[in-house]
Formats: C-alpha cells, sequence, structure tokens
C-alpha cells in the first residue's frame, strides 16, 4: 500500500532559510551536471534525514532545479521492510509493493529489508534511504564512447555502508533507446566520473533491470552497437531479396490453396513431401520479409520471436530437403522395402526435429538484433543469431551434412538416368536432351542444391556468388511453383515418381528410372 505518513517537500524556493538546502543549488552549470558536485549533494543529503526524524516526518520529495529526489526514514520500533520509490515525469513517491505503482512510473527503485536493517544498525535503530536524480552528468575530461540511458544519474545514500547485500537494489528503467547495449553501472562518488559494471547485474526484457549488491551513483550505460559485419552491396542485395522473397511467397501460397482445397484429395506420397517442402518455405519467406520491421521496433521479445521462427522455419526447410533426397533414394534405388506409417514418419522428422535445436539456442539468448554496414555506412538491423561459433556449427555444419546426402542421391540419379538413356532409343537427341536438363533442373530444386552456392562466397567469388544465392533462393518458391504446376498438367495428373502403397504400409519398389522424365512429355 501506499505509505500515508506526513509529505515535506523541499524546493530551492520554499526552503532557503535552512542551511541544509542549499545542498543541490550549484550542482549544476550550463545544463550539466558536475559530479563532484553530485556527489556532495548526496552526502549532505544525510542533513535532511536528521532533519525528519526529529520532525516525525517519513517521507520528503526534494525538488532543485533538475534534481528530483526523495528521502524516507523508518523510525525506531517501527517494522522494517522494503520500499519502492516510483520517478514519474516529474514526480518521486514511495510506495510499499508493486501493486501500488502508478501506471505513469516509467522507472523505479527498490530497497530491499536487508539493506534498510543495515541502516538501523548504524543509525542507532533508525533507517534511512535517500535517492537524488542528476541529469547531464559528464565527466569533462573524458572521450565519451558511451551514452546514458535517458541522461539520468541516481545516487542512494542510507547512512550506511551497504555492500555485499544478498537481497539485492533493484531499479528498472524504460528501455527508450533502439540501439546500443546497456550495461548497469556505478561510480562510487570519488574522484573523477569512472564508471564499472563491478557488483550489478543487467537483465534486459520490456524494461531495463539493474540489480546492484552496493550503494553509489548508478546509471544505464548504452554503448555503440557494434557492427556485427559490413556487407557489400547490402541494400541491393536487400532489395533483391524481398522482390524475390515476395513473388516466391505469392507462388507458394497459389500452390497451398491449389493443394488443399482443390486437389488434397488427390495427393499422393510425393505430392505430401512437396506441400510440406512449401510451408517451410513460405514461414522461411514471411519470417524473413517482416524481420527488419521487428528488429526496427527495438522489442526484445519480439525479435527473439522473429528470429526463432527464421531459424526455425530455416532449418525445416533443411530437412525437408533431405527428406526429398531420402523419398527418391527409397524409391528409385532400394528395392522391396516396407516401412510402416511412411508419412507420419516423415512428418515427424520435418518439423519436430529443428524445434529441440532453436529452443536450446532461444535458452541462452542467443537470438537478439544484429547489426550490418554497408559499404555506404547505413546501418540495417535484423533479428538473428549472435554468436559465430553457433551460427556456424548449427546453420553450415547442418546444411553441410544435407548437401553431402542430396549431392549424393543427385549423383546416383543422374548416373542411373544417363545409363538407362543410353540403352534405349530416343525420338530426337534434341528432345531427350530438354528431357534431361528439366530432370537436373527439378532434382537441382527439390533438393535444395541452390544453397551450396554459399560455399563459394569467398575470395574473387564472393560478390557474384552473394547475387546468385540470392536470386536463387528468394526465387525458389517461384521455380518450385512452375514444378509443382507443370506436373499436375502432365497427362497422368499425378508425380510418376511416387511409390506404390497400401494400407498404412508403404512399400518401394523399383521402377523404370525413365519414368521420371514422363511428366515432361
Amino acid at each position: 500500500m501506499i505509505t500515508h505518513n506526513p509529505t515535506t517537500i523541499f524546493t530551492s524556493h520554499t526552503t532557503t532559510h535552512n542551511p541544509t538546502t542549499s545542498f543541490t543549488s550549484h550542482t549544476t552549470t550550463h545544463g550539466y551536471t558536475d559530479p563532484s558536485k553530485a556527489s556532495e549533494a548526496l552526502d549532505n543529503l544525510e542533513y535532511k534525514m536528521e532533519e525528519m526524524e526529529k520532525s516525525n516526518k517519513s517521507n520528503a520529495m526534494i525538488v532543485m532545479g533538475d534534481v528530483i529526489g526523495l528521502v524516507h526514514v523508518q523510525a525506531k520500533n517501527t517494522e522494517t521492510r522494503e520500499i519502492n520509490i516510483c520517478y514519474s515525469s516529474d514526480h518521486a513517491m514511495a510506495v510499499e509493493s508493486q501493486s501500488d505503482m502508478n501506471t505513469n512510473c516509467s522507472r523505479s527503485i527498490k530497497i530491499s529489508k536487508e539493506a534498510f536493517h543495515k541502516s538501523r544498525l548504524e543509525n542507532n535503530g533508525t533507517a534511512f534511504v535517500g535517492v537524488l536524480l542528476f541529469r547531464n552528468m559528464i565527466n569533462m575530461n573524458e572521450t565519451k564512447n558511451y551514452t546514458v540511458l535517458n541522461n539520468e544519474v541516481y545516487g542512494i545514500t542510507m547512512r550506511a555502508k551497504i555492500y555485499n547485500l544478498t537481497e539485492n537494489i533493484d531499479m528498472f528503467f524504460t528501455h527508450n533507446d533502439k540501439v546500443g547495449k546497456a550495461s548497469c553501472s556505478s561510480w562510487d562518488g570519488k574522484g573523477e566520473l569512472k564508471w564499472t559494471t563491478s557488483g550489478c547485474e543487467t537483465e534486459i526484457n520490456n524494461t531495463i533491470k539493474c540489480s546492484c549488491s552496493h550503494l553509489t551513483f548508478f546509471a544505464v550505460l548504452m554503448s555503440p552497437p557494434d557492427v556485427n559485419s559490413t556487407v557489400p552491396d547490402l541494400e541491393t542485395l536487400t532489395f533483391i531479396t524481398s522482390i524475390g522473397c515476395g513473388i516466391s511467397m505469392f507462388f507458394l501460397a497459389v500452390a497451398l490453396f491449389m493443394h488443399f482445397l482443390l486437389r488434397k484429395g488427390k495427393s499422393n506420397q510425393a505430392t505430401k513431401i512437396l506441400m510440406n517442402m512449401f510451408v517451410a518455405l513460405s514461414l522461411l519467406n514471411v519470417s524473413f520479409l517482416s524481420n527488419e520491421s521487428v528488429a526496427n521496433t527495438g522489442d526484445n521479445a519480439a525479435c527473439v520471436f522473429i528470429a526463432l521462427l527464421l531459424h526455425y522455419s530455416m532449418l525445416a526447410s533443411f530437412t525437408w530437403f533431405f527428406i526429398q533426397a531420402l523419398h527418391m533414394y527409397l524409391w528409385l534405388i532400394r528395392q522391396n522395402v516396407s516401412i510402416t506409417n511412411y508419412m507420419r514418419k516423415i512428418t515427424v522428422l520435418g518439423w519436430a526435429f529443428p524445434a529441440p535445436i532453436v529452443i536450446a539456442i532461444a535458452s541462452v539468448g542467443e537470438y537478439t538484433t544484429v547489426i550490418l554496414k554497408t559499404t555506404s555506412g547505413k546501418i540495417s538491423r535484423m533479428c538473428w543469431i549472435t554468436n559465430p561459433f553457433i551460427h556456424y556449427t548449427v546453420n553450415i555444419g547442418y546444411y553441410a551434412l544435407v548437401f553431402i546426402f542430396t549431392t549424393g542421391i543427385f549423383i546416383t540419379i543422374l548416373t542411373r538416368i544417363v545409363q538407362a538413356r543410353r540403352l534405349r532409343a530416343t525420338d530426337g537427341k534434341r528432345k531427350t536432351f530438354r528431357k534431361q536438363l528439366m530432370m537436373v533442373l527439378s532434382l537441382f530444386l527439390l533438393f535444395g542444391l541452390t544453397w551450396s552456392v554459399a560455399f563459394f562466397s569467398y575470395g574473387p567469388m564472393r560478390i557474384p556468388s552473394y547475387y546468385i544465392f540470392t536470386v536463387l533462393n528468394s526465387l525458389q518458391g517461384f521455380f518450385l511453383f512452375l514444378y509443382y504446376y507443370h506436373i499436375h498438367n502432365d497427362a497422368a495428373g499425378s508425380f510418376s515418381d511416387d511409390p506404390r502403397s497400401s494400407g498404412s504400409t508403404t512399400t518401394m519398389v523399383q521402377p523404370n528410372i525413365n519414368g521420371l522424365g514422363n511428366v515432361y512429355k
């Protein structure tokens, strides 16, 4: 509940008769706060505490120019309790519970019960706390490589040596700054203004929480954003990707509409695998296109979610590339393989396998805002993985395994096709070449081999590989839609590369290898 004891307001105008009220009258010069004078002002706050104890006052708000503060006293023989000091725009008040916090409270300080107990031990049974908010405190001799959140520094004293607390002093701040890394820091009030993070922990959600085991001056320092990398031609590549992903997303949606509303009853196993791949790629396109907008909001929870969704959909797409190759392997290469609940098993594999990976990465807090810089100096943000070790191990490593398997199946199928063509009379070399080319391109897309272009993004091939990778993979959904549309306009009306199945058990039967080319007639 809100404390109801009498409150005194000390101002520079109403209390000038008191010799101790001038303690903040000269802390600022030209709008800046001198650190040494701020330290002196905090020390002089003890006179206010003595004055309040004598007058039996429990709360006193202090307004001295730009300095806003509060003194709270817990008298002898009263219950020791924690107090929350709430700051609004130009007001400070003490409340006894979080539920009583004013909705306009943009920052607050929770003084623990343990801290008040130590104050009582050194003040003959009376507990004190005084808080002053200083604006624009700077060290004129320092070259700043940081900014101070909201330009606010808080000085806290309890007329006692408060350190090594087990119940920390907690401070909560609204995160108005969109760029930079926040760190809770303190200054001991002696000598030049030098900040340290020792004794304070920083926790960032929708607000910034500073948890400190001692008392002195506190501030949240915002360091300049770390530019994770400089990407050449970033603006051009981003434009191409956005156009390509938009086109792919539209045609993937058309394909899914055609399947689920028009042809779902006629679908076979190969079609179902393709549709799962379409869903994964749709999620990938949606999460990528919305990623930068979410990153620019500065909402940490939303950034984590969109990064997780982007990463999950990418790994799911890789998994469905693997499943597509596995399906081809079982159909074309293996003979007389019986698999119970075949579609159910590969569906669970495709969607469940990436989940533990992204959950583990999210649990260690590696999804956050990544800063990218163009060669022209423009900054771009996206929500992604910040740890390069995790990125290369999980993403590059996982795709490398998928690539090895799919490439092996790709080469094996091509070898079988070439061997079968040599043993069969053809209607003409030009028609045979066209069929073979279409089959190669289709398999290349179905197995996701276009992603392998990333392996060549080094040295003189770096920029060309960026453009090739961007064009092929942003338009992958569109190319796969053309494949899907073409096979469903085949005279047979279905995939020719589908195994025969009966009941809940699928039997893979060795087909004629040339059957794969029937859809291109």
